[in-house]
């Protein structure tokens, strides 16, 4: 190759977007909260870890796994920030919703950053989500396995939260058990549908909730 072409090729690739480039932090469309089933995830992964969330006795049904950035099609995460990462006080404070100040602190790293918050106002924002939802007593403290089908869940959820719509809840499932519900929320935190990207429910008859412990 002549080297005017090669200098016109090399400028070419250099005028393109890097592959894998970071999304940016604050550029997002709204929040998928996702409310993890405590009991599930314990027998899947939690015990193997000696979770504490896990213990008998704890009474852990719905915890949050997490407050998400997405776009109408698909999400950001990993952004970068120029803001500080929160203290390990900070992380542990979220132990009471998330069971654990290790998966806030994983979630801050993951989602948090691409909100365009402050750790402090991501976590803040986190738990002002969770709890603008009731959950339902159905669930709360359930002290028997039970087979119920997905959308039984979701109608369960909007019973209790009228401003929840069919289209902006989700119910997923891994196997034969409940996974998550998952609710779509704008950037101030109200209820709102989700993009087509996230609508899409357990497909099973019916998903086991295993009892609180």
């Amino acid at each position: 190759m002549r080297l005017p072409a090669l200098i016109v090729a090399l400028t070419a690739m250099l005028t393109l977007p890097a592959i894998g480039q970071s999304h940016r932090a604050g550029e997002f469309d709204y929040y998928v909260m996702a409310l993890s089933w405590s009991p599930s995830w314990c027998r899947s992964a939690g015990d193997q870890r000696e979770a504490t969330q896990c213990d008998a006795g704890r009474k852990v049904d719905f915890v949050l796994h997490g407050l998400w950035p997405q776009y109408e099609d698909g999400w950001p995460e990993n952004c970068r920030t120029s803001e500080r990462d929160p203290s390990r006080r900070d992380s542990q404070a979220m132990e009471d919703i998330m069971g654990s100040g290790g998966l806030a602190w994983y979630q801050w790293q993951k989602h948090g950053r691409c909100s365009g918050l402050s750790a402090s106002g991501y976590y803040a924002a986190s738990r002002e989500a969770f709890n603008s939802i009731t959950l339902p007593e159905y669930f709360v403290d359930l002290d028997k396995d039970i087979s119920i089908p997905p959308e039984l869940i979701e109608q369960a959820f909007i019973e209790y939260n009228p401003d929840l719509t069919a289209d902006g809840i989700t119910v997923t499932c891994r196997n034969e058990d409940l996974q998550e519900v998952r609710i779509c929320l704008t950037r101030d935190l109200e209820p709102r549908e989700c993009g087509q990207d996230v609508r899409t429910d357990c497909s099973r008859d019916a998903v086991i909730m295993e009892k609180v412990r």
